[in-house]
C-alpha cells in the first residue's frame, strides 16, 4: 500500500510558516489525494498529546478511513512500550524505530538486549517493529542484528538513501536488506554542485530525476508481492520562503505518489 508520512509535510507541519499544519489537517490532505495510509513517524507532539487527544487523533484517522503506523526513535524497552499503547490506541499494525535516538546511543549488545525485553510485546500484539537503515549503522551490522532474532514482528524499514553518509551504496543496502524489510520509506535524493564548484550538496530531488534506482528496489525486495507498505517521505530544502516551500513540498508529494501508482 501506498501511504503518506509526516515527512512529507515536514515544512507544512514546521513553526517556519505562519499556520503549522495539524495532525487532522496532514490526514485530511492524505486522503484529499486518495491514500488510504498514513505513518505519523517522528512527529514530535504525539508523544506530548493527553489520552483525550490521542483519542481524538485515533478517531479522527478512523473516521477518515486512514490505516495508521506510528514511527520514533530509540529502542529503549520503556520507550518501546510506550509507542506500542499507541500503536493499540491507533490500530497500528507498525512501529517504525533507529537504534539511536538524542537520548541514547547503545552498543549492538546492548541493542539486542533491549530488542529481547521489549519485542515479546510486540509479538503477543501482532504489531512489527522495523528498524531503519541510516548512516549510524551499517547495513549488514543492523541486517545481522534484525536477522539474529528470527521473529516475523522485527523486520527493517529500508531508506537507502540514508546509508550514503557512510559511504554505502543505496543499491547494496536494498540487496543486503532486502529479504528482512517490512516497510520501505520512497524518496529520491541527488548530489549538486555547491556555488563555486566547492564540494558538493546532497539533498532531496522530485521522485525519478535523482540516483534513486527505484525499479531496482521493486524487483529486488517486491514489496507489493509481501505486503509491505511504502511511505512517502521528502528531502526538500527550505525554497527561500514560506509559500514556495509549501507549494514545492505539495508538488513533490503529488509526483512521487503519480511514480508510485505508474509502477503498479
Amino acid at each position: 500500500m501506498i501511504g503518506l508520512g509526516t515527512y512529507a509535510f515536514f515544512w507544512q507541519h514546521s513553526d517556519r510558516v505562519d499556520e503549522p499544519l495539524s495532525l487532522r489537517g496532514a490526514f485530511e490532505a492524505t486522503r484529499a489525494l486518495d491514500v488510504d495510509l498514513f505513518q505519523i513517524c517522528d512527529y514530535a507532539p504525539l508523544e506530548l498529546m493527553t489520552d483525550a487527544e490521542v483519542r481524538n487523533a485515533a478517531a479522527a484517522a478512523k473516521d477518515l478511513g486512514l490505516t495508521i503506523e506510528l514511527g520514533t526513535k530509540g529502542i529503549e524497552p520503556e520507550h518501546l512500550e510506550r509507542f506500542l499503547r499507541l500503536a493499540e490506541r491507533f490500530d497500528a499494525g507498525l512501529v517504525r524505530s533507529m537504534l539511536y535516538s538524542p537520548a541514547s546511543r547503545p552498543t549492538i549488545r546492548e541493542a539486542e538486549s533491549w530488542l529481547r525485553t521489549a519485542l515479546p510485546a510486540y509479538e503477543a500484539a501482532g504489531v512489527t517493529l522495523a528498524l531503519e537503515t541510516y548512516e549510524q549503522l551499517a547495513t549488514a551490522d543492523l541486517v545481522a542484528l534484525v536477522s539474529s532474532f528470527g521473529s516475523a514482528n522485527l523486520g527493517i524499514c529500508l531508506d537507502p538513501g540514508n546509508v550514503v553518509a557512510r559511504l554505502e551504496r543505496p543499491r547494496d543496502c536494498v540487496e543486503l536488506a532486502a529479504d528482512l524489510v517490512a516497510n520501505v520509506h520512497v524518496k529520491d535524493f541527488a548530489f549538486a554542485r555547491q556555488d563555486g564548484w566547492v564540494g558538493f550538496t546532497y539533498s532531496g530531488a522530485p521522485m525519478g530525476t535523482g540516483l534513486h534506482d527505484y525499479p531496482h528496489l521493486l524487483e529486488t525486495v517486491r514489496p507489493r508481492d509481501r505486503g509491505i507498505n511504502e511511505i512517502v517521505e521528502h528531502w526538500l530544502p527550505w525554497q527561500g520562503d514560506p509559500e514556495t516551500t509549501i507549494r514545492t513540498e505539495r508538488e513533490w508529494t503529488r509526483t512521487t505518489i503519480d511514480y508510485l501508482r505508474s509502477t503498479l
